[in-house]
This record gives C-alpha cells, sequence and structure tokens, in this order.
C-alpha cells in the first residue's frame, strides 16, 4: 500500500510539473515555430529584451511597480491587522478575522466582477489605481495570516517589559514585536509580491491601456499562437516564483 501511495505522488508530480519543465526547455529551443525541437539556443533570451514588438518591457514594469506598491500596502495592512487582532478582544472578534480572510477564498472571477462593478459606480477610471487596489484586497490576508502564525507564540511579557523600562506602546512594538515578527512579515511579503505578479484574472477586470501588467500581455500574445518569447517570460516568471516561494517557506518555517 506505501509502495502504491509513493508512486500515485509520483505520477501526480509528473503531470503537474511535466508540461512547466517541457516549456522551461522549449524557451531554449533554436526553432522558431516552437513546434518541434531543432536544438538549444539563447537568443531568443536577448530577442525578448531588444525586440519592442511585442511591447513585454512596459507591461512588466507595470507588474513591477503594481507589485511593490501591493507588498509594501499589504504587508503594512497584515501586520497591523494580525496585531491587532492579538492584543485586542472584543465582540465579534472571530467574525471580523474570518470577513478578513474571505478574499483568500473568493473565487477570482467573482472578485474580478465585484471590483469592475464596485469601481465604475464611484467613478474611478485610472485603471493602474484599480488594479493595486484590487492586488492588495487579495494580498493582505496572506501577510496576516503568516504574522498570527508567528504571533501564535508570542511572550506576552515581552512588550510589558518594554512598557515596563519606559517604552510607549508604539515605541515598544517597533522595537521589540516587529523584529520578532519580522521572519513573518518577509515570507508573507514575498508571498504578496508573486501573487501580485502572477495574478491574471482579476486584473483583466481592472486594467486599461496604460496599466497593462505583464500576465496580460502574455495571454493577449498566447491566444495568437506560440511564439518563443512566451517561452521566454514564461520561464523567467516560473523561475522567479519558485525562487520567492522557496524563500518564502525558509522565513516560514521560523514562525
Amino acid at each position: 500500500m506505501t509502495a502504491l501511495t509513493g508512486w500515485w505522488t509520483v505520477v501526480v508530480l509528473l503531470f503537474l510539473y511535466l508540461p512547466i519543465l517541457v516549456l522551461i526547455v522549449y524557451s531554449f529551443n533554436a526553432s522558431e515555430k516552437d513546434v518541434k525541437f531543432t536544438g538549444l539556443t539563447t537568443k531568443w533570451y536577448v530577442e525578448l529584451f531588444r525586440n519592442d514588438t511585442q511591447k513585454l518591457i512596459e507591461p512588466l514594469k507595470n507588474s513591477l511597480i503594481i507589485a511593490t506598491i501591493t507588498t509594501a500596502v499589504a504587508s503594512v495592512l497584515g501586520t497591523s491587522g494580525a496585531w491587532l487582532l492579538h492584543q485586542y478582544k472584543f465582540r465579534l472578534e472571530r467574525a471580523l478575522g474570518t470577513l478578513l480572510l474571505v478574499p483568500m477564498i473568493v473565487p477570482e472571477v467573482i472578485m474580478g466582477v465585484s471590483f469592475l462593478i464596485f469601481f465604475k459606480n464611484i467613478g474611478l477610471g485610472d485603471g493602474f489605481i484599480r488594479t493595486t487596489i484590487a492586488h492588495i484586497t487579495f494580498c493582505f490576508p496572506f501577510v496576516m495570516v503568516a504574522v498570527q502564525a508567528r504571533l501564535s507564540g508570542l511572550d506576552p511579557s515581552l512588550m510589558e517589559a518594554a512598557q515596563d523600562l519606559g517604552a510607549p506602546p508604539a515605541r515598544a512594538f517597533m522595537k521589540v514585536i516587529v523584529p520578532y515578527l519580522l521572519p513573518a512579515i518577509i515570507s508573507g511579503a514575498l508571498m504578496s509580491f508573486t501573487l501580485s505578479m502572477d495574478e491574471l484574472v482579476v486584473s483583466w477586470f481592472t486594467y486599461d491601456a496604460d496599466s497593462r501588467t505583464l500576465p496580460i500581455r502574455v495571454y493577449e500574445l498566447a491566444r495568437r499562437g506560440p511564439k518563443p518569447e512566451l517561452n521566454v517570460i514564461s520561464a523567467i516568471f516560473v523561475a522567479g516564483t519558485i525562487v520567492l516561494v522557496v524563500v518564502s517557506q525558509m522565513l516560514r518555517r521560523k514562525t
């Protein structure tokens, strides 16, 4: 039974990751048609940054800017929310905590349509701002969950000792609590950055011509057929995501 379970795990992992591996290999394919593998080359990686006809660099900049802003704001909101729920006890505390986690489980299509209707009703026309707000909304709960896990092992005497030594609550929080929470904050921030960079569905309902993100541009190109540049940018995305996730998990283990 154990052997059967092990083999089944191998099959599932191959099913999940073999297509990604093939995509990475084909990013070095010398054939421009991207159908038959004819040899290894790195020219498509060079062409990606030389060729402006595909207009990938500007969406990449937009994605990086949105992801950076999202990460910064989500880290502050997630850390603050986790601390408030940990420090203060009040009626409906559990209900509020559950409500804050809703963006993590709501289907992305529903969230995207909701944002579209909401932004139309309030008259917010800037796609860059719309997309950034949407990304912050579904990213900050991931920071909050990571920080809450770290707070569960917090010794209450740390805060009390700092205040007994004359530090006001705000200073005690910044000098004592934040350093203690830093591994969880960084872990949540990396996860937020990864999610924001990879997000397609929600961004599709909120972007405009000036705020097109890289996943949206890649999707638009993919609809026209396979291209070597798509394999290259996808391979870079996969590599970057793997690095961020590994670092995030390493930091989360410290929590």
